[in-house]
């Protein structure tokens, strides 16, 4: 009877510490000041955090693996694992998104290469803030006439969402497979812009965002006592993950850009759990920012696009206002506008990277996790 009692404490020491633990991480999430939020490394600590609670998740199921293969939750596990599923479309749509992003960086390499250093290349935005390189050129008409068709053509991309966010969908690529064909046609590459592929299905250009993170959150609800009793406790952890998923899956598409991202969705969790109160801070500054005047029309709420949107329409306004031949003023201005659009660029080639492998990580990690909880279900019926 002793070690009965100490296999039940046991037990709800475990699933308390989970949810101590999910509070804990995103209060620390929320602690940041409005310059860091929807920043490149505060969207990595979210998916990091999203990681670490799926690993504890898993862990939980794991060592009651007898528990969840009994009803009511086995029911409630399969309808967690289809909420996962509705997920994997949303990490592709995501990677497209960075993709979409590196293509806008390559047309602000043209700006750079035509106003700032002549040996800027491809792999360097003139870090070197200390040399005199960028002044030994005269900027002329050509280098602006240049870097202005570069600026209209980026302001066209991140204004028109709809069909920007489509731009890179050619590729046809995703973490689950990859099409090589490099023989379709200008116009076969249009009538398949939005088909990416994933491990679930094809997400076509109907494809949307803001519908899938409806779908993620369809019938999400907090579980009735009495399924908390027969569950033994095991039903809050996967509301609570549930919860976890949706979140971080609608701060993905409010940050990064992808197909009809309306972040509209209905998304309530009641106060009473521990991490709620931090989830729905940040829920509540993620809409705010998304309503200020300058962010309303923006193809994501990622600090670093604004900040490129920001540097380069200053940048094109001052080209457009530039007389020839240049006054050693007015050349200064331009420099020096140049160089912030190095840094920012620097910024965001360097952190655009090590968020894709993040991203890659989540999809597999679901992949995997889903996998494992199916097939001990599917052992389990086979019995």
């Amino acid at each position: 009877m002793e070690s009965s009692n100490d296999g039940l404490a046991s037990h709800e020491v475990e699933l308390e510490s989970f949810q101590r633990q999910v509070a804990d991480r995103f209060h620390h999430l929320a602690s940041v000041p409005s310059d860091e939020l929807l920043s490149l490394p505060w969207v990595r600590k979210l998916l990091d955090v999203f990681l670490c609670c799926q690993e504890e998740f898993r862990i939980i199921l794991f060592n009651n693996k007898a528990q969840v293969m009994k009803p009511p939750m086995d029911r409630l596990i399969a309808d967690f694992y289809e909420r996962t599923v509705k997920a994997l479309d949303v990490c592709n749509a995501i990677r497209d998104g960075i993709e979409q992003i590196r293509q806008w960086l390559k047309l602000l390499e043209i700006v750079l290469c035509a106003l700032g250093d002549s040996n800027v290349t491809n792999n360097t935005y003139n870090n070197n803030n200390n040399n005199n390189n960028c002044y030994q050129r005269t900027l002329g008409e050509g280098q602006f006439r240049r870097a202005k068709k570069a600026l209209i053509d980026l302001a066209i991309g991140m204004l028109d969402e709809k069909d920007s966010s489509q731009s890179l969908a050619h590729r046809n690529r995703s973490f689950g497979r990859n099409n090589n064909s490099s023989s379709h046609s200008k116009d076969h590459h249009h009538r398949s812009l939005g088909h990416f592929r994933s491990l679930s299905w094809s997400v076509s250009r109907s494809w949307s965002a803001a519908r899938q993170l409806q779908a993620i959150g369809n019938n999400l609800a907090v579980p009735r006592g009495n399924e908390v009793v027969v569950t033994n406790g095991l039903a809050m952890p996967v509301y609570t993950m549930g919860c976890v998923l949706m979140f971080v899956m609608w701060a993905l598409v409010a940050a990064i850009p992808c197909q009809d991202r309306g972040l509209q969705v209905h998304f309530y969790v009641p106060r009473q759990f521990s991490w709620a109160t931090p989830i729905l801070s940040l829920h509540e500054r993620i809409m705010e920012e998304s309503k200020k005047r300058d962010r309303k029309n923006a193809c994501g709420l990622l600090r670093e696009i604004y900040q490129m949107e920001k540097c380069s329409r200053l940048l094109g306004e001052l080209a457009d206002s530039v007389q020839f031949p240049l006054s050693e003023e007015k050349e200064r201005e331009v420099r020096q506008r140049v160089k912030e659009l190095g840094q920012v660029c620097n910024a965001m080639k360097e952190g655009l990277e090590p968020l894709e492998r993040q991203v890659r990580e989540v999809f597999h990690r679901i992949v995997h996790s889903r996998t494992e909880g199916l097939n001990s279900l599917g052992r389990h019926n086979s019995e």
